[in-house]
């Protein structure tokens, strides 16, 4: 019980991988899943008769991830795959995200929640546009932690000028994006080279190995613990012979620290109250933080309801109906100006209509282009909505959780969209 209970209390770390076409990131995370023994049995039956089917030696790291028959077929990643391992030390959620250029949704689909990217560089070609635009992406997500994996050493003779050259490079393009946390680490996913295990044959390389960085890169303040924002998700009142008078507002905390005794006010209706209590799955705590699932009581008797929050009176989210976002398109439908769409955001849903597109950026280039405003598939770029009713919001950059929106079409129920405030 004591050993299943620690590893619930392991900390969770999430990562994704970017990288072009056949840079190996499959390889990759079939290589760390092999050299950590998180690979079960039958999987690896699965993969050895898969290889034979194939006519190949050996086994083939990358069908652990290439879930989809057509991934197989091609040898490529098309849709996001995401695995789930541990070592002692943390567990894992990795998203293996896709290189093409069409499936750029599918990478800000499996980055969003992620703490760590990891990019993939193939050394024999360097940092080429598909580098830059995973750079980019990243940094527009605000993924905190970004470790530049140049793959592929072994063919380029673990020689240390090709790695300085593309850490050389990379660092002069990063300069231009809000990047905080960057390493480099020259690898080899198919022989294994400092990915788990040190490489014999890179002596010269000084840092950490793949795995050791995932294991002890430190992710505690990657939340927001200043700006306290609990989103109400369901209001619990169980009216049993036990807890008759009992009233809690459950949801994720999504910013801040909340303790009991603390004075919070309610948005947005503005009263005020104390936390009388705050219960969790396995009791009450004295205090809670992001991003932990609570039941918050309150001394008073509010009219509180989903999506109302709870936050400081005096650090309080930005209240308004007029919001401007960074937006990547997920539709094969292209979005239309003074469209209507429904807009989700934290525990809220509320209808929008689209003022102004005010350009489409070219992931290439980086290149703001204010001519072309004709925004579909995988295309990301900048609007003014007008919601229905307030929303309350922080800027993405202070906040992934309060500043991160989904968009849905009406009609259809689709998801559309997803946004960063700005």
């Amino acid at each position: 019980m004591s050993k299943t209970k620690g590893y619930l209390n392991m900390e969770l770390l999430r990562f994704t991988t970017a990288g072009s076409v056949d840079d190996g990131k499959s390889t990759l995370i079939g290589r760390l899943l092999y050299d950590s023994k998180a690979i079960f049995d039958d999987q690896m039956n699965l993969l050895e008769e898969a290889n034979r089917q194939r006519g190949e030696e050996g086994i083939n790291l990358a069908l652990l991830t290439d879930g989809l028959r057509s991934e197989r077929e091609q040898g490529i990643t098309i849709d996001v795959a995401y695995r789930y391992f541990a070592t002692p030390k943390r567990k894992f959620i990795i998203a293996d995200t896709p290189g093409h250029i069409q499936y750029t949704r599918n990478m800000v689909t499996g980055a969003s929640t992620a703490n760590l990217a990891l990019l993939l560089v193939d050394a024999r070609h360097g940092v080429i546009e598909q580098t830059k635009r995973h750079a980019f992406i990243a940094s527009l997500l605000q993924i905190p932690h970004i470790a530049v994996c140049i793959n592929k050493m072994d063919l380029a003779d673990y020689d240390q000028e090709v790695f300085e050259k593309i850490k050389s490079d990379f660092e002069s393009f990063a300069s231009k994006l809000e990047i905080k946390d960057m390493h480099f680490i020259p690898i080899s996913a198919l022989n294994g080279d400092n990915v788990v295990t040190r490489s014999e044959h890179m002596n010269w390389y000084e840092g950490s190995t793949l795995m050791h960085l995932l294991e002890n890169i430190h992710i505690g303040s990657d939340h927001n613990h200043v700006d306290c924002r609990f989103p109400v998700q369901y209001v619990i009142r169980p009216q049993s012979v036990k807890y008759p008078d009992y009233r809690g507002y459950s949801g994720r905390i999504e910013g801040g620290i909340f303790k009991s005794g603390d004075n919070v006010t309610v948005l947005p209706s503005g009263f005020t109250s104390r936390i009388k209590s705050i219960d969790t799955f396995n009791g009450e705590v004295h205090e809670a933080f992001s991003p932990m699932s609570v039941c918050i009581t309150l001394e008073d008797d509010i009219d509180i309801s989903r999506g109302d929050m709870l936050v400081r009176e005096k650090n309080q989210p930005k209240v308004s109906q007029d919001i401007d976002l960074m937006i990547c398109w997920m539709n094969e439908k292209k979005m239309i100006p003074k469209g209507k769409y429904t807009i989700r955001h934290t525990s809220q849903t509320a209808r929008c209509i689209v003022k102004n597109i005010q350009y489409k950026i070219d992931i290439n280039t980086l290149h703001r282009n204010q001519k072309d405003k004709q925004i579909g598939l995988n295309d990301i770029g900048r609007i003014s909505i007008r919601t229905t009713k307030p929303l309350f919001f922080d800027s993405y950059r202070r906040n992934r959780n309060t500043g991160s929106i989904i968009l849905v079409d009406e009609a259809t129920n689709e998801t559309v969209a997803a946004g960063m405030i700005i």
